[in-house]
């Protein structure tokens, strides 16, 4: 690697198989890839990718589930100098569509269940090529990695939309090199450390594990669902050290009474990330992680993976935390903040968070989606991250909730007008009102409904053929007509009292 790649986001995978050639980059199941075997595959597939695109390629779709596939796809439509747009081959089929067409994506890298789900779309019309790396001719597999400018972008993954059209998100270069290397200064891995990948490809999480592993020549291992039915062995057997999750894994785990004292004592690092962290929760994992050091991450995708850390301490993280969730710290090194009241004033203590510095993104691919989100201000762009910020008496920053009808439900950030819109397009519904109820620190989505009465199964399952199952609501309730308040606009306060209500009725418990 030289200083003319070194802001590459494939650079930090280049640091790996320099201190770790025949160690192992990833681990699937019973299936390890080294970094020397990886490489190789992945320089044979970009210049298969270059010779079937225009050079250099525009963006690289990979539609595969985490595995050897995915891995090895993202490495080669990096080195091949194109923007890597990774697809998750369970979701609805006219949802990916709609990520391949906004991002302009020419080639697909799929594993089976990928290949299926191509041919799908490329029986219905899509113009899409699809790599097969069996015929990938050797004699054509890049020398080394494509230059690529710190400008130009290396991913782009998709959020909620309000209008039922997902937005895409587009990573630089330059803002990976940023936050990679302030990871570098404030953590300590090592070739010997082992990252749990519990996080999907489409979720930027699961690109901390890939390339802080890579940076440092360590290991990822993929964790499968079965795992949390004994996740302390599961953990000593990979020999885990590194845990990276959303806060939802503690309560799975606890459940199979995987948090007893010392009951994952090989921990060195505990982070947790896409949804708000309950004190208590950050007490129990420690006590069963008690050799790691615990912290709490928070970041939109729009800024870059993570642009907060709160280092938890468990004689004082409770203190400075708010109806009992954990802060989420200060700021990553070069940016700024503002909290701004509900008339745009800054104010000093609480209000809806701010950001701008070199992590932020430059805006969503169809700029029409800017609007509100990405503004002017003082000279620089700021992101409006839409969330309630509180600054604590050290000066740290605590989550108070969603300023608008964003929400975050299991590590998936939710537009709720994204749901409404769907449940509309859903035979006999004529309107749909979704809101988000939060009962001892879980957040669930609530659907009220007017039109015909339908099931809550055959509703949910309409859904699928829509939204990512993550953001699919669980609870639904018919209403001759939807309530208004003396605006006559929705009363969303009402409903949210209502859904609190029914489950509670359904054996939720509320926070004491």
């Amino acid at each position: 690697m030289n200083r003319e790649t070194s802001h590459a986001l494939y650079s930090r995978f280049l640091r790996g198989l320099e201190a770790s050639p025949e160690g192992v980059a990833f681990r699937v199941g019973a299936t390890a890839v080294t970094y020397a075997e990886a490489h190789r595959s992945a320089l044979l597939w970009a210049g298969a990718l270059s010779r079937s695109t225009p050079a250099p390629p525009g963006a690289v779709g990979v539609l595969a589930a985490k595995g050897t596939t995915s891995y090895v796809g993202v490495l080669a439509g990096l080195y091949a100098g194109a923007t890597v747009v990774p697809l998750q081959p369970d979701f609805p089929a006219a949802r990916t569509r709609q990520m391949i067409e906004a991002a302009g994506v020419t080639t697909l890298v799929v594993d089976d269940r990928g290949a299926a789900r191509a041919a799908e779309l490329r029986a219905g019309g899509l113009d899409v090529a699809v790599l097969d790396p069996e015929a990938a001719d050797p004699a054509h597999a890049l020398a080394r990695p494509r230059p690529v400018d710190p400008s130009d972008v290396a991913y782009v993954l998709f959020t909620s939309g309000s209008t039922g059209r997902p937005k895409g998100v587009p990573i630089t270069h330059a803002n990976t090199a940023h936050y990679f290397a302030f990871l570098d200064r404030r953590y300590d891995f090592t070739p010997g450390d082992v990252f749990s990948q519990t996080f999907d490809l489409t979720f930027d999480c699961a690109m901390f594990d890939l390339f802080c592993a890579w940076g440092a020549g360590a290991s990822v291992v993929v964790v499968p669902p079965h795992a949390y039915r004994d996740l302390p062995g599961f953990l000593a057997e990979q020999g885990v050290t590194v845990w990276f999750s959303t806060p939802s894994a503690i309560s799975m785990v606890r459940r199979t009474s995987g948090l007893l004292p010392d009951a994952l004592a090989g921990l060195r690092w505990s982070l947790f990330a896409g949804e708000a962290l309950k004190c208590a929760d950050a007490a129990d994992w420690q006590r069963a992680a008690s050799s790691s050091t615990l912290e709490n991450l928070y970041g939109p995708t729009e800024l870059t993976i993570t642009i907060t850390g709160h280092r938890w301490d468990p004689e004082t993280s409770p203190e400075l935390g708010v109806n009992g969730m954990s802060p989420i710290g200060i700021l990553n090194d070069g940016h700024d903040h503002l909290l701004l009241d509900a008339e745009g004033r800054p104010d000093p203590v609480e209000g809806e968070l701010w950001i701008t510095g070199p992590q932020t993104t430059r805006g969503y691919l169809d700029p029409a989606d800017d609007r509100d989100r990405f503004v002017e201000r003082d000279g620089r762009t700021w992101y409006n991250t839409g969330d309630r910020i509180r600054r604590a008496a050290n000066g740290e920053l605590v989550y108070l909730g969603r300023a608008d009808a964003q929400v975050q439900v299991q590590g998936w950030r939710v537009e709720l007008a994204e749901i409404d819109h769907a449940l509309c397009l859903c035979e006999g519904v004529e309107d749909a009102v979704t809101v988000s109820s939060t009962i001892n620190g879980v957040t669930e989505l609530v659907v009220f409904y007017t039109g015909t009465p339908s099931r809550p199964a055959d509703l949910a399952a309409r859904l699928r053929d829509i939204l990512p199952p993550g953001i699919i609501p669980r609870h639904y309730r018919h209403m001759d007509e939807l309530p208004l308040n003396p605006n006559r606009k929705v009363d969303r306060v009402g409903l949210r009292g209502q859904a609190d209500g029914l489950l509670v009725g359904a054996g939720r418990s509320r926070p004491a």
